[in-house]
């Protein structure tokens, strides 16, 4: 099973079913009340065992376990409805990418951009295209470290787009978008570069394909094209490990 929101709504469900067909019945037969905080328990365990059998991530393991309990725990503490849209709008000034997209923030670490520093003095003045920027962790050092190259982001998430704008100011080879990485014309650039997950690798490598020139170069941070061996892996000496696919066009 894929990590797709809507599958991972109907684990949840499942779960949530499978518990309750059986409670429901038991309880009704004592006459007895259902005792909530057991039955969030229960769900939380049967939705972990339904993700590892169905090999999703350890991160939608945890999530599945403990979201049931997470309920019951905030209906117990009467929060007020409020504090819930706020939450989520917070989320999504920060992580929109991760609701929409699978995408969530990361950011590159000083040991990454020293290699893409690296890679890109060894082949001159480029274009550089950073796919979900976020803060600009990666395009604002690389741009003070190699001034005759340019370098764009493209970041959807608001507060992180405009934390990036503020810190990208006074260099001016550096253009900041906010917008969706889909929309980028890839073949304007001699180097994409993304830091994503391992979901949107398929359809960004067809997009690769399609726009970028020959003779440029695409590099993911971490996540492999699946299926497409690529021309060359930098390890990057940080923990934990952050290697660097290099993809020829």
């Amino acid at each position: 099973m894929s990590a797709t929101p809507q599958r991972q709504f109907a684990l949840q469900g499942a779960a949530v079913i499978l518990v309750l067909s059986l409670a429901w019945p038991y309880f009704g037969w004592q006459i007895a009340a259902l005792p909530w905080l057991e039955t969030s328990l229960a769900i939380g365990a049967v939705a972990f065992v339904m993700a590892t059998l169905s090999r999703q991530p350890w991160w939608w393991r945890l999530i599945h376990a403990g979201f049931m309990p997470l309920v019951w725990a905030t209906q117990r503490l009467e929060i007020e409805p409020g504090w819930f849209l706020l939450a989520f709008i917070s989320l999504q000034l920060v992580y929109r990418g991760a609701l929409s997209g699978q995408v969530p923030l990361y950011l590159s670490n000083k040991q990454t951009v020293a290699a893409l520093a690296e890679l890109l003095a060894a082949r001159g003045p480029s274009r550089f295209l950073d796919l979900g920027a976020g803060v600009g962790s990666t395009t604002v050092p690389l741009a003070d470290l190699l001034p005759d190259s340019h370098f764009t982001g493209y970041e959807n998430a608001p507060l992180t787009w405009f934390v990036g704008l503020i810190l990208g100011v006074g260099r001016p080879n550096i253009r900041w978008r906010w917008d969706d990485l889909w929309q980028a014309k890839l073949g304007e650039y001699d180097v994409v570069y993304a830091f994503l997950s391992p979901a949107p690798m398929a359809k960004l490598w067809d997009k690769v394909q399609q726009e970028m020139q020959p003779g440029s170069l695409f590099v993911s941070n971490s996540f492999p094209v699946p299926g497409v061996t690529p021309d060359r892996v930098i390890e990057v000496d940080c923990t934990p490990a952050r290697p660097l696919y290099c993809y020829q066009l």
